[in-house]
């Protein structure tokens, strides 16, 4: 079996550890801060717990110590800190963060790398764009490329129409920070919550605005190559207007503690979720102006005998089957890779994509009854 470190043991992390234990294939290093976080693991065969300073990089680098790769789900902040740990011990390198600037770094450490470093293997960054880099791959000429994304509750029932599915510093993050588009052709920053639009699926009606990070590379990918590309985060109709009311006219965007502290304090969690992915394509195909639509719902499912939500399968589903195909040689052992660089076909066909694809890598899931 080959060794991971895992850092991170909440919602999402501690999904990825029962997918790569579940498999027989890997043996973890889980890592945290917090030693109660990693109590759920203690003396659960094939993984290993550590709590430690995930900002000491000596601790880091004992910790990865002799590790095929860190899948680093901790929170954004701490993305360089464990990318660079990761480089030192000369493990490959994966993560989930949507932070902009942190991708930069890790695509700077992956430079002179004798190691992958594969940033963004999530939902969004991450399946979005391996989903919509299938499409583009049809038309000889592209017109608009749409990425919509949302991690919804399915039974809505407050003003927000919202429940906290994951990490809420995540969350606000993508909500405040720039996002990055092409508008008529130009590279440009567009401002999170704004161009909101409607849009209805299977009866329900949805609303989608601008949120940061979601797209990855591939704005520097098409650059030149697309007269409009944009990354929108799906939510139900009024979310967008009370956020914007939150973070701008009560200036909680400059107080995000605050504002973190009352969504966990008011906003209940809930396991009852649907991840909704929407691509939207068109340009040239053959002479002809044609559209290709991509779209899938996946809904909280049963792993391990434990029920887990929509959010957190496809969250550690995506990046467990990157660092599969990684383990199998499907994707380059060294440099920087972007999610572009993914075949769909392959990803779905992986053991882990299957979560995606609908069907149920046994004996490890059981799609529990809508």
């Amino acid at each position: 079996m080959r060794k991971v470190a895992v850092v991170g043991a909440g919602k999402i992390g501690s999904t990825v550890v029962d997918l790569l234990v579940g498999s027989g294939s890997y043996e973890v290093a889980l890592v945290d801060q917090s030693a109660e976080a990693l109590e759920a693991f203690a003396g659960r065969a094939h993984v290993e717990t550590r709590a430690l300073a995930i900002e000491d990089p000596a601790a880091l680098g004992e910790a990865f110590a002799n590790a095929f790769a860190v899948v680093n789900c901790a929170p954004f902040h701490l993305t360089t800190v464990v990318a660079r740990a990761a480089k030192t011990a000369g493990a490959h390198y994966l993560d989930l963060t949507e932070d902009v600037a942190s991708s930069r770094v890790v695509r700077e450490l992956a430079a002179d790398a004798a190691t992958a470093f594969i940033p963004q293997c999530g939902l969004a960054p991450g399946f979005i764009t391996i989903a919509a880099w299938d499409l583009i791959k049809h038309f000889d000429q592209l017109h608009d490329v749409r990425l919509r994304v949302g991690a919804l509750p399915r039974y809505p029932s407050n003003a927000l129409n919202y429940n906290l599915t994951w990490s809420t510093d995540g969350v606000i993050n993508e909500y405040c920070e720039p996002c990055e588009a092409i508008v008529n052709g130009k590279l440009r920053e567009t401002p999170a919550l704004e161009e909101c639009e409607e849009f209805a699926l299977d009866g329900v009606a949805y609303e989608a605005f601008n949120t940061s990070g979601g797209l990855g590379t591939l704005c520097h990918t098409l650059d030149g190559q697309v007269r409009n590309l944009n990354y929108k985060t799906i939510r139900y109709p009024g979310h967008a207007a009370i956020m914007k009311a939150l973070l701008n006219d009560l200036n909680l965007r400059n107080r995000r503690d605050v504002l973190k502290d009352i969504l966990e304090n008011s906003v209940p969690a809930t396991m009852q979720d649907v991840v909704i992915v929407f691509v939207t394509v068109s340009g040239m195909k053959s002479g002809h102006l044609m559209q290709e639509t991509y779209v899938n719902k996946v809904f909280a499912q049963e792993v391990m005998g434990e029920v887990k939500s929509a959010i957190q399968i496809t969250t550690a589903g995506a990046i467990c089957a990157v660092l599969d195909m990684l383990a199998d040689g499907a994707l380059p052992q060294t440099g920087f890779i972007r999610q572009e660089d993914i075949p769909l076909h392959a990803f779905l066909a992986n053991r882990f994509g299957r979560y995606y694809a609908g069907e149920v890598p046994a004996p490890a899931l059981r799609v529990a009854a809508e």
